[in-house]
């Protein structure tokens, strides 16, 4: 009796697994180690004399604070601009399917300095902002519309292919059974999106929190007021404080990997109440 070996394409699990670690050993592990490593030539006093400086902190409040909220409005928008060019036909669909992802293209200085063209007090929208008082160049409001400008692709490109793959017969039957459109999105459409929606999220934040290049053209970069951590990173590299630097370094990796590590714990939360872990 003879036992059918079973085919793979790729090599066994070992030398794959191996591969795998190597491979995020040289461009993850290793980076990362050395930052903690350069940190650890520090003593404790000096360590949390550097980290928790009242500049600093402020930059940890505008850096994760407004990356949080510009992931949180992705989110909601991000997911009406994928229905919308999921579920409907109107001129111009394929030129704005191709503008969501023109941030990934896009220089991220060519971005900041765009973005402070049209928002400065004499630019094509901050001169009609500027009489109501309302100022987001060179503020924390700049800040923000620079992170959503960024990180709004990966929400849309997250959720747009669930979106493609749902089937319109759910909502015709949750109308047909006397569902109100509301009832329908939160109880038949939300619970398939969520844990694409929460991975979105992840990216989108992941991606504003380390963001430097679009921000320090629009923020200004006044302090206690529109520094972001990054630039503050940048300021003690050029000042040769490398340990200094690799210790804010080190804090912001702590808490990203603690929020990422939440959010990745909420999605695999609402994908196994959803089933959609099978």
């Amino acid at each position: 009796m003879s036992t059918a070996k079973s085919f793979r394409v790729l090599p066994g699990f070992k030398l794959t697994l191996g591969y795998t670690l190597g491979y995020m050993s040289l461009l993850i592990l290793i980076p990362l180690s050395a930052v903690f490593l350069k940190t650890f030539e520090l003593d404790w006093e000096r360590f949390i004399e550097v980290v928790t400086a009242p500049q600093v902190v402020a930059t940890y409040k505008l850096s994760f604070g407004a990356s949080l909220l510009a992931a949180a409005i992705n989110a909601v928008f991000g997911l009406l601009l994928a229905w919308a060019l999921v579920r409907y036909s109107f001129p111009g669909k394929k030129l704005v399917d191709a503008l969501v992802d023109l941030p990934f293209a896009l220089p991220t200085a060519v971005a900041g300095i765009a973005l402070t063209a049209l928002y400065a007090k004499n630019g094509w929208i901050g001169q009609y902002l500027e009489p109501f008082g309302i100022k987001v160049a060179f503020t924390p409001v700049g800040v923000l519309v620079a992170l959503v400008f960024i990180g709004l692709p990966f929400v849309v490109r997250t959720v747009q292919p669930i979106l493609e793959d749902l089937d319109t017969e759910l909502e015709e039957a949750a109308a047909s059974l006397g569902a109100q459109r509301w009832q329908t999105f939160r109880h038949v459409i939300l619970p398939i999106l969520l844990p694409a929606l929460l991975t979105g999220f992840a990216l989108a934040f992941a991606r504003a929190v380390g963001e430097y290049g679009s921000v320090i053209f629009i923020a200004g970069n006044l302090p206690y007021v529109s520094e972001i951590t990054p630039l503050m990173i940048i300021t003690r590299l050029e000042q040769y404080d490398y340990r200094g630097a690799t210790a804010i370094a080190s804090v912001m990796l702590i808490f990203s990997f603690i929020l990422l590590l939440i959010i990745n714990g909420l999605q695999a939360w609402t994908a196994k109440r959803t089933g959609r872990d099978r």
